[in-house]
């Protein structure tokens, strides 16, 4: 028979593994990486020894076991479909258990270094060589990130939606203590590579926007009844919406400032604890019965004529750091003449004792860079305040639970300038009742596949503006 794929593994391999792939009859060399394969010079020595049509890459040390016909099958869909590159279902064994793992399509925006294609990747070795002999930079750990988006520069990344292999999950941590790796100090020197890598990609595509492309807002415009208005959306939070609405209102400010308490039909005993505080400066707002989520909850505030010039955030488990955090929003705003400024927060408890990774400064946004570098991280950070007359202009937050500031900072990046506070202005609270402490997979897969809409979406415009 044929030998049709040359396989690299991580080295050092578990033995059954490469019994496994040696076994297999469509495969011709396996080949041990000597290095990791995030380096560029790995790659580069890799990319010299094969021979074979296509290219298995496992990227993992543990067990990997193939499901009967896999190899035919990944082939078959490369060879129909003429992708660059092929991925599939899988199934996680942890422990004794064995449980699905499905992933998800990569759409065009798809641009996450973290995008989950499974530990199994089979490319077109004329692809696989094509994309590491344009290669320019040289990465430590960015490598593979390279290597997939100059192979979607190639053709297309298509998922198998079947089940076709067994891998090990070593990673036993839930969604919520994942979800905050990116920003994470200690893999700092890992997101400037990969900010450098979607960079180069989108100045190739032609989607890059440079720094003389956003423009900052003349905020002293307009009559508002109050200068900032704090927005706390809340279902069900009677344990931590008191403390929220006390956090806003001990605001100590040189300006008139009130605080939105959107509810949406809560039936924990949340509405008392609202009603409880008695402050002419709390509005509360009762949604009716039809679908609003977070983002439609945040426009009953910011299309209320008593919503302020800036409306700024604050989730109803979370707390303001300090008495002073409106006021340095305020100049913030003034200062630097922004739509958006997005501030620093610590990690907590529900006892506000500091919680591992600590301090989130998100300080993968940069003035240069950010409106860039916001196609490949997930968020932008947190508390956020907007520029309200620009949030009523783009219609509003989109009414969904997840992903809503997203939406709207990705789409004020491409025009105005994003402001930052780099002082610990927000306790972000993670505790059991947080809506993303632990996910399914098949929510998270539901949750990313969303920004990547919208990324995608996002990176159709830019696209679209260079050939007007």
């Amino acid at each position: 028979m044929v030998k049709v794929i040359d396989c690299i593994v991580t080295s050092p391999a578990e033995e059954g593994t490469l019994d496994a792939l040696r076994n297999e009859p469509l495969v011709g060399k396996v080949i041990a990486a000597e290095g990791p394969l995030g380096a560029t010079e790995t790659l580069r020595r890799l990319s010299a020894e094969i021979e074979a049509p296509y290219v298995l890459l496992y990227i993992k040390h543990t067990g990997l076991s193939l499901v009967h016909n896999a190899l035919r099958r990944m082939i078959s869909v490369a060879e129909d479909s003429g992708a660059a590159m092929v991925y599939a279902d899988h199934f996680f064994k942890k422990a004794d258990v064995v449980s699905p793992a499905p992933v998800i399509d990569c759409q065009e925006g798809a641009l996450r270094d973290d995008f989950d294609f499974g530990s199994v990747l089979l490319y077109r070795s004329s692809v696989f060589k094509e994309a590491v002999s344009s290669m320019d930079a040289v990465y430590s750990f960015a490598a593979l990130y390279d290597l997939r988006l100059r192979a979607q520069r190639l053709g297309s990344l298509v998922r198998i939606g079947e089940f076709l292999y067994y891998e090990v999950e070593t990673d036993l941590r839930t969604s919520g203590e994942k979800q905050f790796d990116y920003v994470n100090p200690r893999n700092r020197e890992v997101q400037v590579e990969m900010e450098k890598a979607v960079t180069a990609h989108l100045k190739a595509i032609g989607a890059y926007i440079a720094p003389s492309e956003v423009s900052s807002i003349d905020v002293s415009e307009g009559d508002f009844p109050v200068e900032v208005s704090v927005v706390i959306p809340c279902k069900n939070r009677v344990r931590t919406v008191g403390d929220a609405i006390r956090s806003a209102l001990s605001q100590k400010t040189s300006f008139p400032y009130n605080v939105f308490v959107v509810d949406d039909n809560s039936t924990d005993g949340t509405v008392d604890i609202i009603k409880s505080f008695d402050d002419p400066r709390l509005v509360y707002i009762a949604q009716d019965t039809s679908w609003h989520a977070i983002g439609g909850n945040w426009n009953a505030a910011i299309f209320d004529p008593r919503c302020g010039r800036y409306a700024v955030q604050l989730d109803s488990d979370d707390m303001y750091s300090g008495p002073d955090t409106l006021e340095k929003f305020v100049e913030t705003f003034r200062r630097e003449g922004c739509a958006m400024v997005v501030g620093t927060y610590q990690m907590t408890d529900i006892d506000l004792n500091p919680l591992p990774p600590g301090v989130i400064d998100h300080k993968e946004w940069t003035e240069e860079n950010g409106r860039n570098n916001a196609l490949r991280v997930n968020g932008l950070g947190a508390p956020r305040g907007f520029f309200t007359p620009v949030l009523r202009a783009l219609g509003g937050f989109p009414t969904t639970k997840y992903g809503e500031d997203y939406a709207l900072g990705i789409r004020i990046c491409r025009s105005w300038r994003i402001g930052r506070i780099w002082d610990v202005v927000y306790n972000c609270r993670r505790w059991s009742d947080n809506s993303d402490a632990d996910l399914s997979v098949e929510k998270v897969n539901s949750n990313n596949y969303y920004k990547d809409w919208l990324r995608t979406v996002e990176l159709r415009v830019r696209l679209s503006r260079r050939k007007e």
